[in-house]
């Protein structure tokens, strides 16, 4: 009776596993793996360069203003939904760097386009990372503009993109794109994007130029537009989040998500002094920084059919006629360079999601870059980390494999103890408890220190997937990308392998049944890692390796010859 519960148990166990993997995959915006539902696709976008009416000009919409009274808004407009188009003509060009090729719109002044050129394309190496995008496939730009009154320049105001170099030249460390509204009412938006060498990050000063009669006192967003959809080609075995993102010193960092935005349930810091707001997806974000102690009103809101935006708005002090008021801002587009981060602004590092287990994955990600500063070769620091990692677990380890050792060695006895008393369970367990107790074994030995282990184990797994340095990678011979999964397989092979291996090892389960399960949850959850980053693969086999290791000279030397305890399926 007692194996026949412990059955049904380690059934619904494995069965509960699936399920809570398949609506992980639906929480985070991926495809269900029994029931998928057709994927959301992007709003439709005019094509570069297209006639003023097209979406692109307008597809943030202005957010709504926080005038005098917060949440008022301009007359003729409703709260994220798109202005009217620029009744002139808007063109485009390209500015490049060392580092970015942008593309600029004239209408508004908006950054539209984003190609990283250090960052490959995954599906086709011979081009470039492209973040920001605004086509037929995707939209993603970054917007500012004014509110406070409705004819101020905000991102629909066609602006006249100053003549000026468009590429960094030889020698220069900066290169700077203006762009000029025209008055509007007497009230001129001047807005001057700086781009350094060596850097993913562009200062955007704002000058509120009033020739007007009157006084204003106006207030600028700044904010980022993107489709709902996931980054094409994302796999579906493992989960990054894409949204926006909200960071403050009171609250640090918030995620936002999509689907709680389309609920108007999206909860989140609304008005600070710090911080920043962000978008994010794996690998690369983008976000809006302003400078400590000006005040800002954050908001997160849907702008269309699965278009959404997250910004800031601040106040601009009152521009006297004839005056001009200026506000300096910085836009990061980029990858998630840890340490680039650090140096930019307070938490944006944090775009890097760890999870619940940054306390542990900071210090594990420092340790990687400070192997591969001396190795050289990412996927060899991977192998170096483990191997440290287990020097320093390697007493604990050693007592999990000793307790293991010793119920191997009483393992013939507990059979022929479950098979003479197979009709009195109670005086069997009894026995069994007498005999643990002489022979000094805790059952539990060999779980409790692996256990104390897992929690740096998953944190150097969110390490490993969540550090851009290892996309692109190469480690040797034929994987060239270690954070794609192995195009030949061979290395989820070994990891199958050195598992079944593992588990061979450890003293079989009185219970058969138990015996077979132990047999089948490995073999399960190998099954994944043949789509996972090679370089999960890679320290999984490591770890599997070094324990494999650990485990037959523990038991030699306690005089328990090593054996493989197969499962009997019949």
């Amino acid at each position: 009776m007692n194996d026949i519960r412990r059955t049904i148990l380690w059934v619904i166990f494995g069965f509960a596993l699936v399920m809570l993997w398949d609506k992980w995959q639906v929480h985070n915006g991926h495809q269900a793996t029994f029931f998928p539902m057709p994927t959301a696709t992007a709003p439709a976008a005019s094509a570069p360069g297209g006639a003023a009416s097209a979406t692109p000009a307008a597809a943030g919409g202005v957010p709504t203003a926080a005038t005098a009274t917060p949440g008022a808004v301009p007359s003729g407009q409703v709260p994220g939904q798109a202005a009217p188009a620029p009744a002139a003509q808007h063109e485009r060009f390209e500015v490049s760097t060392d580092l970015l090729k942008l593309t600029f719109d004239t209408a508004g002044g908006s950054l539209v386009k984003a190609e990283l050129l250090k960052n490959a394309d995954t599906n086709d190496h011979t081009r470039n990372f492209v973040l920001l995008d605004d086509s037929a496939e995707r939209v993603y730009m970054a917007q500012t503009g004014l509110i406070g009154a409705p004819t101020l320049p905000n991102h629909t105001t066609v602006m006249t993109a100053v003549p000026g170099p468009r590429a960094l030249a030889e020698g220069s460390d900066t290169l700077q794109v203006r762009f000029e509204s025209p008055a509007v009412d007497g009230v001129k938006l001047v807005k001057t994007y700086t781009l350094q060498r060596g850097s993913y990050a562009l200062s955007v000063k704002h000058d509120i130029v009033n020739n007007g009669s009157a006084a204003i006192t106006p207030q600028l967003y700044m904010q980022l537009v993107r489709d709902g959809n996931k980054p094409p080609g994302e796999s579906s075995f493992y989960s990054t989040f894409t949204g926006p993102a909200v960071y403050t010193e009171a609250k640090k960092y918030q995620k936002v998500e999509f689907s709680d935005i389309e609920k108007n349930k999206a909860t989140f810091e609304k008005q600070a002094t710090n911080g920043y707001v962000a978008m994010v997806q794996h690998y690369f974000a983008s976000a809006w920084l302003l400078g400590d102690g000006i005040a800002r009103d954050l908001f997160a809101r849907k702008v269309s059919n699965n278009l959404y935006a997250v910004g800031m708005i601040t106040p601009v002090a009152t521009v006297a006629p004839g005056a001009t008021q200026s506000v300096e801002a910085r836009l990061f587009v980029g990858p998630q360079l840890e340490k680039m981060m650090e140096s930019l602004a307070p938490g944006l590092e944090l775009v890097k999601d760890y999870g619940w287990l940054t306390i542990l994955s900071k210090p594990l990600y420092w340790l990687l870059d400070k192997l591969h500063s001396v190795i050289q070769n990412w996927g060899w620091s991977i192998v170096a980390l483990v191997v440290l990692l287990k020097i320093a677990f390697y007493w604990l380890n050693a007592k999990a494999y000793a307790s293991m050792a010793k119920m191997k060695a009483v393992n013939p006895r507990i059979q022929e103890m479950r098979e003479r008393l197979k009709d009195k369970p109670q005086e069997m367990q009894q026995a069994m408890m007498k005999m643990y107790k002489e022979e000094k074994i805790n059952p539990l030995g060999g779980c409790f220190p692996i256990m104390i282990q897992i929690p740096v184990f998953i944190a150097l797994y969110w390490v490993l997937l969540s550090s851009v340095e290892m996309r692109g990678a190469p480690w040797m011979l034929w994987i060239k990308d270690l954070s794609a999964p192995d195009p030949y397989f061979l290395l989820p092979i070994i990891m199958t392998l050195t598992t079944m291996l593992q588990t061979a090892l450890n003293p079989a389960p009185p219970d058969p049944m138990q015996a077979k399960l132990m047999w089948f949850m490995p073999l399960a959850f190998s099954v994944m890692f043949f789509f996972f980053p090679s370089g999960l693969v890679l320290y999984w086999i490591t770890n599997n390796i070094l324990s494999i290791v650990q485990q037959w000279v523990i038991n030699t030397r306690m005089g328990v010859p090593p054996q493989f305890n197969l499962p009997k399926f019949s």
